[in-house]
C-alpha cells in the first residue's frame, strides 16, 4: 500500500505493508535512525517523534497511522533554531551520556519548548516523564531544558 505523509517538512510516498511499524519505516526504509527501539512497547520514549505536532512513540504505531500526517523526527528538529538551542544546552550541561535516550528527550523537549516553554521545573519534569534514561540521573536533563526555556524566552 502506498502511504503518503510529510516527514521533516518534505512529502514522502512509500509503498509498504500498512501494518509495518512506523519506527521500522523511519529507520529501515527512510534511513532516519535517530529514533531508537528500546522497549518496543511505547514505554521508554526512545522512539518518540512528533505526529501532527504531538509526541508519540513510533514503535507502537503502524504505517497506516501515518497516512496524510505530518511527522517531525529528531533529525528534522536538529535543523531548527529551537533544536540547535536544545543541542547546545544539552551539551553545555553535559546531560547526555550514552546517547540512546537522547533523541526521545530532544523530541519531547522541543515539543515543550514550542508549546509551553515556561522555565518551570515541575512542568518540565511532567513534559519529559515519558522518557527513560538508564545511564544518569535526570537533573542535568531537566536543567538543559530549563536553560533552553530561559534562552528561548530572551530571543
Amino acid at each position: 500500500m502506498k502511504i503518503n505523509m510529510k516527514i521533516n517538512n518534505k512529502p514522502v510516498t512509500i509503498d509498504v505493508d500498512p501494518m509495518k511499524r512506523l519506527l521500522d519505516i523511519l529507520r529501515e526504509d527512510l534511513h532516519l535512525t535517530g529514533a531508537k527501539e528500546s522497549c518496543g512497547e511505547g514505554e521508554c520514549g526512545s522512539c518518540t517523534i512528533l505526529l501532527d505536532g504531538n509526541p508519540v512513540t513510533s514503535c507502537i504505531l503502524n504505517a497506516i497511522h501515518a497516512e496524510n500526517r505530518e511527522i517531525l523526527t529528531v533529525e528534522g528538529i536538529a535543523q531548527t533554531k529551537a533544536g540547535k538551542l536544545l543541542i547546545d544546552c544539552f551539551d553545555e550541561t553535559n546531560a547526555v551520556q550514552c546517547g540512546f535516550c537522547f533523541p526521545g528527550f530532544m523530541v519531547s523537549s522541543y515539543h515543550y519548548l514550542m508549546y509551553d516553554g515556561e522555565p518551570n521545573l515541575d512542568k518540565i519534569k511532567h513534559a519529559l516523564a515519558g522518557n527513560i534514561c538508564r545511564c544518569t540521573g535526570y537533573q542535568k536533563i531537566f536543567r538543559s531544558l530549563y536553560l533552553a526555556c530561559e534562552r528561548w524566552q530572551k530571543r
